[in-house]
């Protein structure tokens, strides 16, 4: 059994083209991805997938394994399990997805979310929750939220404020803000890729929710740090105004 880390990079977004060659710092965005990658001691091994030779070619420059894969793929999994099968991973193999927007990845969220998938092998999937009580984050539909049970697996994922506290409370609600990294047995990453879309999932617009409405577990990890993706020009210059002093 081994974790390799499958960063899924796209060319073509309608909101940032060219997004992951987008310069931080001077550096394209992905290779602050790939670099925070390198630094997780539960890695075993990292992989860029993109259709775009552009990207393929600054991974390749920088000794990273460069998948290239189809145009047609309609989601990051789909590119991520077409990525896992090139890469010949063995049904019991873990696969961790970290989008390629993500500059701001950290070695102990990674190593959290793959503890969290080791520690519960009869989950096919995990990922990671950030607790923080953000009022404006919770009234926010582009910030995910998760609930679980008492043994930290999700019971859903919503745009919505959940959990709904009925009652006024002296303190602020405390929630699971959803941070978009998952960790999937190989095997499993297949069948999910496999599985048509659902109710649920088209009406939030939430991918994972796929997994809960075809009865597949999803194991909720605790992230010691929050992450903010960057999907816009705007994102990356308030990211670059964060890292003025140096990355964080």
């Amino acid at each position: 059994m081994s974790v390799t880390a499958i960063v899924p990079a796209r060319y073509a977004s309608s909101r940032f083209p060219g997004k992951p060659l987008a310069l931080i710092l001077g550096k394209p965005m992905i290779q602050w991805v790939v670099k925070r990658l390198e630094s997780c001691a539960s890695l075993n091994r990292i992989a860029v997938a993109s259709d775009d030779e552009r990207i393929l070619n600054v991974v390749r420059s920088l000794d990273v394994e460069a998948v290239p894969t189809r145009s047609d793929h309609l989601s990051g999994t789909d590119r991520l399990a077409e990525a896992a099968q090139k890469l010949g991973l063995t049904p019991t193999d873990w696969v961790v997805n970290v989008q390629g927007d993500e500059p701001e990845v950290d070695a102990a969220m990674v190593d959290s979310l793959v503890r969290t998938a080791l520690e519960h092998p009869d989950t096919p999937m995990a990922t990671l929750a950030y607790p923080t009580d953000d009022r404006e984050a919770y009234m926010d539909p582009n910030v995910v939220k998760v609930v679980t049970d008492l043994n930290g697996r999700a019971f859903y994922f919503s745009r919505a404020p959940i959990p709904h506290r009925r009652d006024a409370g002296p303190e602020p609600l405390r929630f699971l803000k959803h941070l978009g990294f998952y960790c999937y047995r190989a095997d499993f990453l297949q069948i999910f890729a496999a599985l048509p879309p659902t109710p649920l999932e088209l009406t939030e617009k939430l991918e994972q929710l796929r997994a809960l409405e075809h009865g597949y577990s999803i194991q909720v990890g605790l992230s010691p740090k929050d992450s903010c993706g960057i999907d816009t020009p705007e994102d990356l210059m308030r990211l670059e105004s964060r890292w003025h002093k140096g990355p964080s």
